[in-house]
């Protein structure tokens, strides 16, 4: 799982997954909550390579980026060698704000 805090954008947070080149389980974080719910399905198992180009430069209104862009990016770095992954795991208590 890879977390991703965009700027400029309404979303918070992006998390998704990458295996074998191939998104998975992307999630949008505030936001837009149905054109970022359609955009994470169509997004699952699409190949990153074909994914960048298709999102990057997308513009939200007058802004010069947007949530999708601001995904775009952050495969970019993903690509470049640039990101981590993490495990998201509950709280202490059980509480997880993922699920």
């Amino acid at each position: 799982m890879y977390s991703f805090v965009p700027t400029g954008v309404c979303a918070k947070q992006i998390l998704f997954d990458v295996t074998d080149g191939v998104i998975h389980d992307v999630k949008f974080i505030k936001g837009c909550p149905g054109s970022l719910s359609a955009i994470s399905k169509l997004l699952e198992g699409k190949a990153v390579q074909d994914i960048i180009p298709l999102l990057k430069g997308t513009l939200c209104g007058t802004k010069n980026t947007s949530c999708p862009d601001r995904l775009a990016e952050a495969l970019e770095e993903i690509q470049k060698g640039n990101a981590t992954p993490y495990e998201v795991k509950p709280a202490s208590n059980g509480f997880n704000p993922f699920a």
